[in-house]
């Protein structure tokens, strides 16, 4: 690999990277309050509201039925508005963000489900308002499972990022179109490969490493 070609695989490495984190770090700020929400207006929860539930679940259900591609091809109007244009790395952020949004939301849904609901209504009948259930029961007790789908959401950008190389996104998707594919240059495609395995590989370590922690932690804090 000439030293070119080193230098333009760590920059498509980097932005990787950029890609995956950006989306990651805004899929969690938004799909996390839309799974709250979700939990909240059950039926039979703390906020019951059937309407607002079942709008917010066709919302998250129509998100999460369109394809990636179609979707990255859909939004590119949205794209070009947001942030000037409809390539690039920054370009990517856009769809690959829409599109983690409702698979953290439903992730993230699961988790908050699992918490015992004699936990919540001990809460409820001590006088606790619903934000305190939130900060107070929800989160810290569906911290485990929140951790897991996260990481989960994060592995999921990794090949979304790849894929959203197919237009010019870049990153290592589209470097292992343009030299990869495109020239036949095995070489590159194998090292692409290579690293995405490794980037998946350590999110996933890191990720269960931090969920065994936390899962360790809430058993005590729970029995005190």
């Amino acid at each position: 690999m000439s030293r070119t070609m080193f230098d333009l695989f760590l920059a498509s490495v980097w932005e990787t990277v950029l890609m995956t984190l950006a989306s990651g770090v805004i899929s969690l700020a938004a799909g996390l309050p839309l799974g709250l929400a979700l939990v909240a207006t059950a039926p039979g929860s703390f906020a019951e509201n059937r309407w607002v539930n079942r709008v917010l679940g066709a919302l998250v259900n129509a998100f999460r039925s369109v394809p990636f591609i179609i979707l990255l091809v859909a939004l590119i109007p949205l794209t070009r508005l947001i942030v000037g244009t409809s390539i690039g790395t920054m370009a990517a952020i856009v769809p690959l963000s829409i599109a983690a949004t409702p698979y953290f939301a439903r992730i993230a849904e699961v988790s908050l489900r699992e918490v015992d609901p004699g936990l919540i209504e001990a809460v409820r009948s001590m006088g606790g308002s619903r934000w305190h259930l939130v900060r107070e029961v929800l989160v810290p007790e569906a911290l485990p499972g929140l951790v897991a789908g996260f990481t989960v959401t994060l592995v999921t950008l990794v090949g979304a990022s790849a894929m959203a190389g197919a237009i010019g996104a870049g990153g290592l998707g589209d470097l292992a179109i343009r030299y990869g594919y495109q020239r036949f240059e095995t070489g590159i495609m194998l090292a692409v490969v290579a690293v995405l395995v490794v980037l998946v590989c350590g999110m996933q370590w890191i990720g269960d490493r931090i969920t065994a922690r936390l899962d360790r932690r809430i058993p005590r804090s729970a029995s005190r």
